[in-house]
């Protein structure tokens, strides 16, 4: 996932030194025994592997499964049907209803519109709250009235393990058992609505045989070469981004967890288990249904921005029908921005929907230049969203609030980000000298950014991430050495992370637990970082083949992303923000080459504003990071020795008393 901290890194990592900068040399025999030590910060010095235990269990009830237990005793024992519904649409409170309604499958879609009047496809639907015969509209109110009487058939709802809400409808048989949270609520059909349910049944039936004739039509006319060409480019998008979970229907097509069926992290390019590989040799006559229109889908979002686009799609069906209200969406979105407006499609035919994807896409690199875009994620379901940042209120406060905290312990003078900025490009020098405590004044920058974040948006932990040698990386660039850099192992990097000392009640009371966890999330950033590095090199083999995600380019907000990943969920990665920036090297921009991130354990979710200051901080510090590479381009190394594992140690469990040089 490329929103919050991902916190599952080892505790025993045994890579190449952390304390001497990747310049240094050491023997292989000083290297091999170096290795063998853990360096978990609370364990520095000792043999690795030889705990006799995990220092932590994970928390009871800390997880997606234990989420979906929770969900379903709350649904299950509610004072009525309908308000289990409203329940297990946002999984109590964890996810956008529209989410769960745009994961039906077709069945499943017809039964919510027949039995209580829900759909994604209208606006004017309410799924969160349930409607009094009042205010309802009269369908609404006759199915309401005809639920008292005498049912024609029972069916079923339940919650299935990968979160979805699955319903059994009439002529159907019993939801499988295997698959399920709990059990099943009974829910009675009126005839009335066992009507509805067939008259939505036919028109979904029609809409569907018009869609995939136009789908199969469309790829016949791209030719097997042109086939191919986007079979390459989908399964390049699975590879290069975060994992992802789709649906046609009830079949499941995912590159995370439960059994892949596309490209990832499990499945190779060209791997037989994988659905697009398995394509490029097959006739289009004998492509299934589902994977004609999951081809169609993914090219789609790609031309509308990428392989990104994709993750918006996660845990919905991936129709057609729901990848042109998606786009529809983008649409009213980018138009309410000044400027050239995009046309709606002129129908949801493959060809049309192409021409708005595209236009969609050269509208966004507009957008993106004159409005602050960011993605909202929902990680109880790996969902997100594209958004405008619009609630500017408090961010000038955060702004003045930092910049005054950073002029007291830093060479800087002004009153908002901006202005400290200007002021470090007046005179970079110091950037390169000692600073306080630390080598460099980059590092004291990064280091002082990082702090004052942490404690003006109240986080329970921010950190920062980057890259250790300038003076390397720049040497690389010079003679277009890109299999050295992608050589280049994490230790090559760096992440400084602060955690509040008011954060260790989160980890029992224990600040030699909480600096373990910022190691963890120190370690993991710094893949992180070499992980984003080789996506902004040319196309050379060596990048070709090393695994790499797209830099990413904007910022996010996530709520509740400790349910799935290991070290989210170990590390109560709750609330978070991240904010990637672009740094220029050598004169080749790196997006993604830093990065300012903030999390919250518990409590309440960051908000819009908070978002839009953490960026302002984040360009700061890439900013200096930029200027920290021209100074070595003209002669003064920059270099980044300090957020090791002593480090964290040192600084979490003994820091200096306040007030006192850093």
């Amino acid at each position: 996932m490329t929103g919050p901290a991902e916190t599952n890194g080892p505790a025993e990592t045994n890579g190449p030194a952390e304390t001497n900068g990747p310049a240094e040399r050491e023997s292989r025999r000083a290297a091999n025994a170096r290795k063998r030590l853990s360096r978990r910060p609370s364990r520095l010095g000792t043999a690795a592997g030889t705990a006799p235990g995990p220092d932590r269990a994970r928390e009871p009830g800390a997880g997606f499964p234990a989420l979906l237990e929770r969900v379903w005793q709350r649904a299950r024992t509610a004072a009525d049907l309908r308000t289990s519904v409203d329940i297990l649409l946002d999984l109590d409170g964890h996810v956008p209803p529209q989410v769960q309604l745009r994961a039906l499958s077709t069945t499943e879609e017809a039964a919510f519109h027949a039995l209580w009047g829900l759909t994604w496809r209208e606006d004017t639907t309410t799924a969160t709250a349930r409607e009094s015969t009042d205010t309802a509209e009269p369908a609404v109110v006759d199915l309401i009235e005809a639920a008292a009487e005498e049912p024609v058939f029972v069916g079923e709802l339940a919650l299935a393990t990968t979160g979805r809400i699955v319903l059994r409808g009439p002529a159907q048989g019993p939801l499988d058992r295997r698959h399920l949270v709990g059990g099943v609520l009974r829910v009675p059909w009126s005839l009335q609505a066992a009507r509805a349910y067939h008259a939505h049944m036919s028109r979904a039936a029609a809409r569907t045989a018009h869609t995939l004739a136009d789908c199969r039509a469309w790829l016949e006319r791209q030719g097997e070469k042109g086939r191919d060409e986007l079979l390459d480019q989908a399964k390049e998008a699975a590879l290069r981004t975060a994992p992802f979970v789709l649906y046609q229907e009830h079949r499941q097509y995912t590159n995370f967890r439960e059994q892949n069926s596309l490209t990832g992290k499990t499945l190779w390019p060209g791997h037989p288990d994988c659905v697009l590989s398995s394509l490029q040799q097959l006739p289009l006559e004998l492509w299934s249904d589902h994977d004609v229109q999951l081809v169609i889908a993914l090219t789609l979002l790609i031309r509308s921005a990428g392989a990104g686009r994709v993750e918006e799609a996660n845990g919905t069906q991936l129709s057609v029908d729901h990848v042109a209200a998606m786009l529809e969406r983008i649409r009213h979105t980018y138009d309410s921005v000044p400027g050239e407006p995009v046309a709606p499609a002129a129908s949801h035919g493959v060809e049309d929907l192409k021409t708005l994807a595209e236009a969609l896409g050269a509208r966004r690199r507009q957008v993106i230049r004159q409005v602050p875009l960011y993605r909202e994620i929902h990680g109880t379901l790996m969902h997100k969203v594209e958004r405008i940042a619009a609630d500017t209120d408090g961010v000038r406060h955060h702004d003045e609030e930092l910049s005054r905290r950073l002029t007291g312990r830093l060479p800087l003078t002004g009153t908002t980000l901006d202005e400290l900025g200007h002021s470090t490009a007046a005179d970079p020098a110091w950037l390169a000298r000692p600073h306080g405590t630390h080598a460099t004044g980059l590092e004291a920058l990064v280091h002082e950014s990082v702090t004052a974040v942490a404690d003006v948006f109240a986080a329970d932990f921010a950190m920062s991430r980057g890259m250790r040698s300038l003076p390397a990386l720049i040497t690389a660039l010079r003679t277009e050495s890109w299999a050295e850099i992608c050589g280049w192992d994490i230790t090559h990097y760096f992440c400084c992370v602060v955690p509040r000392p008011q954060a260790r009640t989160h980890f029992g009371g224990s600040v030699e637990a909480m600096a373990d966890a910022a190691w963890a999330m120190s370690s993991r950033m710094q893949y992180n970082s070499w992980h984003f590095v080789p996506g902004n090199l040319p196309r050379h083999p060596a990048v070709v083949a090393r695994d790499h995600f797209v830099p990413p380019t904007i910022p996010d907000i996530a709520f509740f992303s400790d349910q799935h990943h290991h070290g989210h969920v170990s590390n109560q990665v709750r609330f978070s923000i991240r904010s990637p920036q672009p740094v220029e090297v050598a004169g080749r921009t790196f997006n993604g080459f830093v990065d300012l991130r903030l999390l919250r354990c518990a409590g309440t979710p960051f908000t819009e504003p908070d978002l839009l200051a953490a960026h302002r901080a984040s360009r700061f510090i890439a900013r200096a990071t930029t200027l920290a590479a021209e100074l070595t381009l003209t002669g003064t190394p920059v270099e980044v020795t300090a957020f090791d594992a002593p480090w964290h140690w040192q600084t979490i469990t003994h820091p200096a008393p306040q007030g006192t040089p850093r």
